[in-house]
């Protein structure tokens, strides 16, 4: 059975397969050597991976040009159409190359920067982005307001040319390691919801922030509590305006949800196909209602690819919302189910660590998909607040009631 069937392209222009023929080969001629033990490390719940030799492959591939592929050539990238930033994207995962470390600041905070930031925001922060000299984490979710995102109530105020910033962010990814954090913070006080709130650039290594790892199922520490405490900034940090912080996070949002998913689906069928293998060798294939379960758990996968491709080729799907939380729901939900399924083929040896490792070390690879699986469905906007949005902006139905 080949999961992989399915996954490909369709039909390219010539220009499209000379670019894919151009990054297939240079991924072949550079992960080679030190490079070659980085292939599959790294991702959620394996952050913690080969960071050190992970940032140096991220650095070599950005000297190559290819970090941004999509950015505006003024700003460093190569104005890549979406057709070959998602073959970018394919070829990438199909290489087995590591996950890559700058993400975060690439796909998130730079387009946003290209879209809502002033030029001088542009000059200072794009350059560290694009050769990942300065690494990000995102400020958003906090104790009281996770996916409620407007429910914010980390504050910042101006005191002459700086914001003071105070209040805790939580679940902030890669935050230990980060240089700087774009951070959403009540600017207007007595405000509430979506008013009242600006995105202000934060830098991470200074007195006032405090970084405390959260220990996950899987034992390691890629999510984090973060505490600002009279944490400072430039005043010109502040990205869309003073008090429009709601419409450049949601901007940032849609970016989070653009061309990597397609990469991201070479990974899921990878991770499906070892599943198969599994199954297929120690016998698990010979139960009849797994090989539906697997069966079914492939035919997903190209529902979820079909729906990517028609929201990546839709006008409306940056604006509307609804696309990219019917695409949440699809994977998150599919990926989950995808780590049960993990254990049911390992059978009684899913519940075995692996012996004589280091700590953190002790589950296999099918064991940690199960585990951090868990939190596809919370993180990046929880099941609830995804089936919210597409009932209220897509099917138009009342609001739910709020206190």
């Amino acid at each position: 059975m080949d999961v992989s069937q399915g996954i490909e392209t369709s039909a390219r222009t010539a220009a499209d397969e000379a670019f894919a023929r151009e990054i297939r080969d240079w991924l072949e001629e550079n992960l080679t050597g030190k490079f070659a033990e980085l292939k599959g490390l790294g991702g959620p719940g394996r952050e913690h991976e080969a960071f050190e030799e992970r940032l140096e492959w991220d650095r070599h591939l950005a000297a190559a040009g290819w970090t941004c592929l999509g950015w505006p050539k003024e700003y460093g990238g190569r104005e890549a159409t979406l057709s070959q930033q998602v073959i970018f994207h394919q070829e990438y995962a199909r290489a087995n190359a590591p996950a890559r470390v700058s993400h975060i600041g690439e796909e998130l905070l730079g387009p946003t920067l290209i879209a809502f930031g002033t030029e001088a925001q542009k000059k200072r922060f794009l350059p560290g982005i694009k050769t990942v000299t300065e690494l990000w984490c995102q400020g958003y979710s906090e104790p009281g307001a996770g996916s409620d995102l407007a429910n914010v109530s980390t504050t910042a105020r101006l005191e002459g040319d700086q914001w003071v910033v105070n209040g805790q962010k939580v679940w902030t990814s890669l935050a230990h390691l980060a240089d700087w954090c774009f951070v959403v913070a009540r600017t207007e006080p007595g405000s509430s919801r979506h008013k009242g709130l600006s995105y202000l650039l934060v830098p991470m290594k200074q007195e006032g922030v405090e970084v405390r790892p959260i220990i996950q199922l899987t034992g390691t520490s890629e999510f984090n509590e973060v505490f600002f405490d009279d944490a400072r900034t430039d005043a010109d940090l502040v990205v869309g305006g003073e008090g429009n912080g709601w419409g450049v996070a949601m901007g940032t949002l849609t970016f989070e949800r653009g061309v990597s998913t397609l990469g991201q689906q070479i990974g899921f069928a990878r991770e499906l196909a070892s599943i198969v293998e599994l199954a297929e060798r120690n016998g698990a294939a010979q139960d009849p209602a797994i090989r539906n379960k697997l069966t079914r758990a492939w035919m997903s996968l190209q529902v979820i690819r079909a729906h990517a491709l028609r929201t990546l080729a839709s006008v409306d799907a940056s604006t509307s919302g609804g696309e990219a939380s019917v695409a949440k729901l699809l994977w998150a939900n599919w990926h989950r189910g995808l780590g049960e399924l993990a254990m049911e083929v390992q059978g009684a040896a899913s519940l075995v660590g692996v012996e004589n490792t280091e700590p953190g070390e002790e589950l296999n690879d099918l064991q940690r998909l199960f585990l951090f699986t868990r939190a596809d469905t919370i993180y990046g906007g929880s099941n609830e607040i995804q089936r919210n949005i597409i009932a209220e902006r897509v099917l138009g139905l009342p609001r739910e009631a709020r206190p």
